[in-house]
C-alpha cells in the first residue's frame, strides 16, 4: 500500500455539511506530464518508478476498455473482527442496494473497506464521503482521505480507522447512508445509497 499511494489523512466526522475552505486542488496532470517532469533528477525518477510501477506513457494500464472512468469502485465492506465481512457489490445495479438492509449489532467496533481499481491516469486526493440519515435527518458525516494512486492491474484497497456503532434503545433502528467516492477535483467516481439497521444483536 505504501508504494501505491502518495498520502493518507485522518477521518473527520460532522453532522453538518462541509464548510467551504480556501483550499484549491493542484492542477490535474496526465501520466505523461508527470513522467516528463524533472527527468534530470535521478532520485525523483526512481521514486516515480516505484510509485507508478508498470504504468508508463507507452503502456497505459486499462482494466476495462469499455469503462472510460479512471477509478472503478468495486465494493464496500463492513469489517468487524471475528465476523465475515458484509460486502456491498458496487459493480452492478446500484438502485438495488437500497432494498438490502444490513444488520449491525449495537456498540460493536467496525471499519469500512473500499476496494477499487485505477486505470488510464493517476488520480489525486481520493476521498470517501459518507452521510448517515435517520428518518430523513442527517445524524453523521464521515470524510476519509484515501490518497493519490497510480494505475495498476491489481486492485487497491483502503480501510477507515475503527469506529464505534451507536448503542442503546434510542439508537436502534434503520439508517440510510449516502456514499460518495470523489477526489480533489470533485469528480464523482461513484455515488450510491444503502441502508443498515442497528439491533441489540446480530440476529
Amino acid at each position: 500500500m505504501a508504494d501505491d499511494k502518495l498520502n493518507e489523512n485522518v477521518v473527520e466526522h460532522s453532522p453538518e455539511e462541509e464548510e467551504e475552505t480556501n483550499y484549491k486542488a493542484p492542477p490535474e496532470k496526465s501520466l505523461q506530464e508527470i513522467l516528463e517532469a524533472d527527468k534530470e533528477d535521478e532520485s525523483l525518477r526512481k521514486y516515480k518508478e516505484t510509485l507508478l510501477g508498470t504504468a508508463t506513457a507507452e503502456t497505459v494500464i486499462i482494466i476495462d476498455a469499455k469503462d472510460p472512468r479512471k477509478v472503478i469502485v468495486k465494493r464496500l465492506a463492513l469489517v468487524v473482527d471475528g465476523r465475515p465481512d458484509v460486502i456491498l457489490d458496487l459493480s452492478g445495479d446500484l438502485s438495488q442496494l437500497k432494498k438490502q438492509v444490513f444488520t449491525i449489532r449495537e456498540g460493536i467496533q467496525y471499519r469500512m473497506r473500499i476496494d477499487f481499481n485505477v486505470q488510464r491516469e493517476i488520480v489525486t486526493g481520493l476521498k470517501y464521503v459518507q452521510k448517515v440519515y435517520r428518518k430523513g435527518i442527517q445524524v453523521d458525516k464521515m470524510t476519509h482521505m484515501v490518497g493519490s494512486y497510480a494505475p495498476k492491474t491489481e486492485m487497491h484497497s483502503c480501510t477507515t480507522p475503527v469506529e464505534d456503532a451507536p448503542s442503546g434503545l434510542l439508537a436502534r433502528g434503520t439508517y440510510t447512508v449516502k456514499s460518495l467516492f470523489t477526489d480533489d477535483d470533485k469528480h464523482e467516481h461513484l455515488k450510491w445509497e444503502w441502508a443498515f439497521e442497528i439491533k441489540k444483536d446480530w440476529d
